[in-house]
């Protein structure tokens, strides 16, 4: 059963093939035999989860019909799940059991979806290696000696290694793409305010959008179906109708307009990569879509603008943890100005604490207007030129990431090499634009992703180009050897 998309779960459970009770204790057992070797949970949930399958077989033994009813998920342990432990993968809140749930939580758990677990990540969302985890650093199923990306690094793993169908993961800068691409999944960063980011603990509130991680577009669709709307208790949320999205899967792609920025080739994109994209527009060409050269011409700043505003808005969002009012405190404290520099000091892991150093110096007098305003200015340069290239073309297509999955501890003593990993993703953060990842083919064994960019809430064309690329590929039902 492992082997199981979530669209065959869905099947599966419908023409009761089995149960969903049956399904969750196979995985659970198979988390149990097999995470020791990648460590992509931090909490594993198996009383939670048989308590909400044998709720979820209930529903379908009363009548109730649903793609996501009795389907088991993981969710990235930054999403509030009342009464579970819910870290961000930090010691500041190692003990902390969120009293309610985020409302991404409440809305997959409504649907009848079945928490297996928290799934690992960098500590706050920091990071593209999910190597800054205060639990461990995670490991790619495809490779175990190499990084799965990060942020949402666990539930990547998770997901590629088959311990689970599917996960939710976050985005600040390419946090769910880029881990879907280092592990041969189909990622999506919806449009900035349409998953709802209440009890979802913040680094970055103007960058950070949740998200769907899984095997195929298919079963993207599927979480997303129930992930997105307007939330009031949000106050980015956004009032937009939430389509369809399976229901537009296999529309044709006669007439597709697609941009190939020419900013995306320069040097630093290992020339293989460029190939895999070259691949997929060909593909993508057979099924009735146009490809044309654009150009972004500000991308080029996008990596200082963004390093910049996401560490400013951090060290403001996690001045809240001061051990005072909940997470960690650090022993003895002498004064309150000790239990202040001691308690973050020993609660908040390097990469962290070099982001806040960063963002606070970015918003101190004297530097406001000379970095946190000019990044801000950069980011509106990034939007118009987003806004002009959908003037030509539908959608935008390039590769995820600039190389392939590195080995772990690789890029440790330059952080800013990791950094530049981003160099695809971010732009859409910066605009607040929908992003996915879709696999497209290998490097040395590795997977690699291309990306597709569209214009606000059209997550349904991004998906429904992957759907029919996908249709006609078939790197994302490729699987790591033994698992």
């Amino acid at each position: 059963m492992h082997e199981l998309t979530l669209a065959q779960v869905a099947k599966g459970l419908a023409d009761k093939a089995f149960s969903s009770e049956e399904l969750a204790q196979t995985l659970l057992a198979r988390i149990a035999q097999r995470d020791g070797e990648l460590n992509s949970f931090i909490t594993v949930t198996p009383e939670l989860a048989l308590a909400q399958a044998r709720a979820a077989d209930q529903r379908r033994a009363a009548g109730e019909t649903g793609a996501l009813l009795g389907a088991p998920i993981a969710h990235k342990d930054l999403f509030c799940t009342e009464g579970v432990l819910t870290t961000c993968a930090s010691r500041m809140l190692a003990n902390f059991q969120a009293p309610y749930n985020a409302t991404v939580v409440e809305k997959l758990a409504a649907a009848g979806t079945v928490t297996l677990g928290k799934a690992n990540m960098d500590e706050f969302a920091m990071g593209s290696a999910n190597e800054n985890s205060h639990f461990g650093p995670v490991r790619n199923p495809w490779h175990t000696e190499h990084v799965p990306g990060g942020s949402s690094g666990g539930s990547a793993a998770a997901v590629a290694a088959r311990l689970v169908p599917a996960a939710t993961g976050t985005d600040t800068g390419g946090s769910i793409r880029q881990p879907a691409a280092f592990t041969n999944l189909t990622g999506l960063k919806p449009t900035y305010g349409r998953v709802s980011r209440w009890g979802m603990i913040a680094y970055a509130s103007s960058l950070d959008q949740g998200g769907p991680l899984a095997r195929s577009a298919e079963d993207c669709a599927l979480l997303l179906q129930a992930m997105a709307g307007f939330d009031p208790k949000d106050s980015t949320s956004i009032d937009e109708p939430v389509p369809d999205y399976s229901a537009s899967l296999n529309a044709p792609l006669e007439g597709l307009r697609i941009g190939l920025p020419k900013e995306y080739f320069g040097a630093g994109l290992d020339p293989r990569l460029g190939d895999a994209v070259q691949a997929a527009a060909d593909e993508l060409r057979k099924l009735g879509a146009q490809v044309r050269e654009i150009s972004l011409p500000n991308l080029g700043h996008a990596i200082p603008a963004y390093y910049v505003i996401a560490p400013a808005e951090a060290s403001s969002n996690l001045s809240r943890f001061d051990g005072v009012r909940f997470g960690y405190r650090c022993e003895s404290p002498v004064d309150l100005t000790d239990l202040y520099k001691r308690s973050r000091g020993e609660g908040f892991g390097t990469e962290v604490q070099r982001r806040i150093m960063v963002g606070t110096y970015a918003l101190s007098a004297g530097y406001y207007d000379a970095y946190y305003i000019k990044a801000q200015q950069i980011r509106r340069l990034i939007k118009n030129d987003f806004m002009a290239a959908f003037k030509e073309v539908d959608v935008i297509l390039g590769p995820t990431t600039p190389n392939p999955a590195w080995k772990l501890g690789a890029k440790n003593a330059d952080p800013t090499a990791a950094y530049l990993e981003d160099f695809y993703t971010i732009t859409a953060n910066m605009a607040g634009l929908p992003g996915l990842s879709m696999p497209a083919g290998f490097v040395d064994g590795l997977p690699v992703g291309v990306q597709l960019l569209a214009p606000y809430f059209q997550e349904g064309r991004l998906l429904n180009i992957a759907h029919r690329y996908q249709q006609v590929t078939d790197w994302h039902s490729r699987s790591p050897e033994g698992f």
